[in-house]
C-alpha cells in the first residue's frame, strides 16, 4: 500500500509511482501514435476518407464507462472486504488474547499461595504465553497462506520445532494452528483453569478467526469471471484502437491529444480494475498485511510483557 502524506495538487497531478500508467503506458502510446498517423494522412491525403461517423463511439463509449464502473466497483468491493476482514482479525486477536489472559485461573487458590499454587500459577502464565504466541502465529500465517509464501521460518519464533516440522505437511497452516489452540483450551479446562462458560466464550473468539480465514480465502480463490475480465479488455483495446477514426471529423488536429487522453482514461479505468480484483499480493496498492499482523504481534506481545517487535517501515512509500 502506498503510504505518504497528502500531495499538493500538482506533484499529484505528476506522480508516477502508485498509479497505473507504468502498466499502461505501451498501449496508450500506440494508440496514440495509430491517432497521429491517421491525422497526418487526412491533412494530406483528404481523398482516402478513412475516418467514420463519430455516433457508434459514443454510444459504445457510453456503454463500455457503465461496464468499467460496475467492475471497478466490484473489485473495489473485495479491497474493502478484504480490509474489513484484517480489521476484524486485528481486533478478535485482541479480545481473544485478552479473554486467555483473565478467564485461566488457578481453582480454589488459598491466600496464602502454597508452593503448589505457585507452581500451578506458573504453569498457567506458560500456558497462557504459548495460546497467546499461537494467536499470533495465526495471524502470520494467514498473512503468508493468502500470499503464497512458505510461513515456516516465522512460525518457529512462535511455535515449538517439533510442532513446526508438522505443519509442512498440513495444506492449511492457519487452520491447523487454531486447531491446535482450540486443543490447548480443552487442556486447560479439563485441569480446571477454566470455566465452561468461559470456554464457549473463547471458542466463539476461535470461531470468528476461522470465519475472518473463511473469508479471506473466499476473496483469494473466487476472481472475477475470467469471461467477463477477457470481454472487458477487447472491448477497451478495439475502442481505443479505433477511436481516432471516430474523432477526426469533429476534432480534426486535435485528434492526437483527444485520443491520448480517452485512452488513458479507459485503459487506466480496466487496469485499476485488475491490479485491486487480489488485496491480498504485495503490489504498490494491495493491502499492507504484513504491518497489519505486526501490529497483531506488538500489541500481543505486551500482553504478555514481552518487547513488541519494530514497525515495519515503508520501503520508499510502500508498506507491505
Amino acid at each position: 500500500m502506498i503510504v505518504e502524506d497528502k500531495l499538493g495538487y500538482l506533484r499529484l497531478l505528476f506522480r508516477v509511482r502508485g498509479s497505473v500508467l507504468p502498466r499502461i503506458w505501451r498501449r496508450v502510446v500506440v494508440t496514440t501514435v495509430i491517432a497521429f498517423l491517421l491525422t497526418l494522412l487526412e491533412e494530406n491525403y483528404p481523398q482516402l476518407r478513412l475516418s467514420l461517423t463519430p455516433t457508434p463511439f459514443t454510444l459504445i463509449g457510453l456503454a463500455l464507462g457503465i461496464f468499467l464502473g460496475f467492475r471497478n466497483n466490484t473489485s473495489y468491493d473485495r479491497f474493502w472486504e478484504g480490509r474489513k476482514l484484517w480489521g476484524q482479525l486485528v481486533n478478535t486477536s485482541r479480545i481473544l488474547a485478552r479473554q486467555l489472559l483473565l478467564f485461566l485461573h488457578v481453582p480454589r487458590l488459598s491466600p496464602t499461595q502454597s508452593d503448589a499454587d505457585r507452581e500451578e500459577l506458573a504453569r498457567i502464565r506458560e500456558a497462557q504465553r504459548d495460546m497467546i504466541h499461537r494467536t499470533i502465529a495465526f495471524a502470520h500465517a494467514l498473512r503468508m497462506h493468502l500470499r503464497g509464501e512458505p510461513p515456516f521460518e516465522k512460525l518457529a519464533q512462535h511455535l515449538p520445532q517439533d510442532e513446526v516440522e508438522l505443519l509442512r505437511a498440513d495444506r492449511n497452516v492457519p487452520d491447523a494452528i487454531l486447531a491446535r489452540l482450540a486443543e490447548r483450551v480443552q487442556a486447560a479446562w479439563r485441569r480446571g483453569w477454566i470455566d465452561p462458560l468461559h470456554v464457549m466464550r473463547v471458542d466463539a473468539s476461535l470461531g470468528e478467526l476461522t470465519n475472518i480465514q473463511g473469508g479471506c480465502e473466499r476473496i483469494r480463490n473466487t476472481p472475477i469471471p475470467f469471461s467477463y475480465t477477457v470481454l472487458i479488455h477487447r472491448i477497451v483495446a478495439v475502442y481505443c484502437l479505433l477511436l481516432p477514426f471516430g474523432l477526426y471529423e469533429t476534432v480534426k488536429l486535435a485528434t492526437p491529444l483527444v485520443v491520448l487522453f480517452v485512452s488513458y482514461a479507459f485503459f487506466g479505468l480496466d487496469a485499476i480494475g485488475d491490479e485491486i480484483e487480489d488485496p491480498f499480493g504485495t503490489d504498490l496498492n494491495d493491502l499492507p498485511l504484513l504491518s497489519l499482523s505486526t501490529t497483531i504481534e506488538g500489541d500481543l506481545r505486551v500482553r504478555i510483557g514481552e518487547p513488541a517487535p519494530p514497525a515495519v517501515e515503508p520501503v520508499g512509500d510502500h508498506l507491505l
